[in-house]
């Protein structure tokens, strides 16, 4: 059994295969659940697996604090990762080795650091003997890498009362060094947290029209009709929409990088804002993406009914006007439906929850400059949000200047610094005691 060294267990982790495949194929979550069980009945912290069919496992315990009187924070995060292909990594995906003071591995930047993170802090408090402030629950989960119909989302259905006393949550994306100069060129280290998640609206549009040889003219060509629906749609300006955390985030940026931020010139402030622009420039728009087309069966025949999939992110409080629009630009003779709908996420700004979380990161980093931000995908957070539970995005984790941290996230040779995941648990260990 692994000690408490994050990087240890982080290998542990990874070297479990947990691929998500979008099928019955995905079987590695429950060997990922037994072993997060035995590492914290190794802690004197019991737990349970709960299964939506088997093998795709779910795992929830709950860690008590010196005050149970208080609201109890949920820590969740998921056991699955996507899938990788060994031929194109360096190192195989699921080695779990260290070289050159990298952990490499699939999850390594998605999920399992932070696993192994909040582990690490569970044995770490059994071995000296230390309570949080309140109770943690932790929940561990299946599915999020494809629908989370398995994981999250069946557990808030099915077991929402493990839930019930859960004020707020944290989960992946957030807490990381963000290097970025200011206006006279020096390194300034933001850390974005994650308060908000922008609405998935997956929608499938399906074109028809007539059927026919290829080699006539046919002014109902359903291929056609789809075609230039998806050009519109593509090409469309979506008008600026700034959700308080973005709002939020502009600014606190701007003071930091003495750089003036205009509400009024939204591209020209992400343009002045130089690298950091990064952190908002997906989220201050809608957005409708095509991703995948089908039509036709054979070369020389026009089929009568061609499909896409688009993938529509929607900004809090725009659903109505956005398909609206999107209906006045997709034109007649094109349907569209949703394949699958979770709203926008947003948590509270000026909560002593954020506070908490800056002051943890401050513990480290004297000068971290902790800022809010909207994610552009999605994740758990929408099937707790629900339940009444605020869900901030802080998985913390030291990156040096120059690390490609976000390129790396489902990626190509994923890796992590071993010395910034021994930051992220101590930041964590920090939060846990006093939030």
């Amino acid at each position: 059994m692994a000690g408490t060294d994050v990087v240890e267990l982080c290998s542990d982790l990874i070297r479990i295969d947990t691929t998500n495949h979008g099928d019955e194929d995905t079987v590695g979550e429950r060997k990922a659940a037994e072993f997060v069980a035995e590492v914290l009945s190794s802690a004197g912290v019991d737990s349970r697996i709960y299964e939506a069919v088997p093998g795709r496992a779910n795992l929830i315990a709950r860690l008590p604090g010196q005050d149970s009187s208080l609201p109890a924070l949920l820590l969740q995060g998921h056991l699955d990762v996507v899938p990788a292909e060994p031929s194109e990594w360096t190192l195989p995906p699921f080695s779990g080795e260290v070289r050159d003071g990298q952990l490499w591995g699939r999850g390594a930047v998605d999920m399992k650091c932070f696993l192994a993170m909040a582990l690490s802090v569970v044995r770490s408090f059994a071995a000296s003997g230390t309570r949080p402030r309140r109770d943690i629950v932790l929940a561990f989960v299946a599915d999020e890498e494809d629908r989370g119909e398995l994981g999250a989302q069946w557990l808030a259905r099915h077991h929402r009362p493990l839930f019930d006393d859960c004020a707020a949550a944290i989960s992946e994306t957030g807490g990381y060094t963000f290097h970025t100069p200011d206006s006279q060129g020096r390194d300034v280290r933001l850390y974005p947290v994650g308060t908000a998640e922008r609405g998935t609206a997956h929608l499938r549009l399906t074109a028809r029209g007539r059927a026919g040889h290829g080699s006539r003219r046919n002014d109902e060509n359903a291929v056609i009709r789809l075609v230039a629906a998806l050009y519109r749609l593509a090409t469309h300006e979506w008008p600026v929409t700034l959700t308080p955390t973005v709002r939020t985030f502009l600014r606190r940026a701007g003071d930091a990088l003495g750089v003036r931020v205009e509400q009024s010139d939204i591209d020209g402030t992400l343009h002045r804002l130089g690298p950091a622009a990064a952190l908002a420039e997906t989220t201050v728009r809608n957005s409708t993406t095509p991703t995948m087309l089908e039509a036709g069966y054979k070369v020389n025949v026009i089929p009568g009914e061609a499909t896409a999939l688009v993938d529509t992110r929607v900004l809090p409080g725009t659903e109505a006007d956005l398909l609206s629009e999107i209906d006045k630009l997709l034109g007649p003779h094109i349907e569209r439906e949703f394949v699958s709908k979770s709203p926008p996420v947003q948590a509270s700004l000026d909560s002593p929850w954020f506070a908490a979380m800056a002051d943890a990161l401050r513990s480290e980093d004297p000068e971290a400059v902790v800022v809010p931000f909207c994610m552009g995908g999605g994740t758990d957070a929408k099937a707790f949000t629900p339940l009444g539970i605020e869900c901030y995005g802080f998985d913390p984790l030291w990156l040096p200047k120059g690390f490609p941290y976000a390129a790396m996230a489902h990626g190509v040779d994923e890796r992590v610094p071993v010395e910034g995941l021994r930051f992220g648990a101590r930041v964590l260990d920090h939060f846990l005691r006093n939030c």
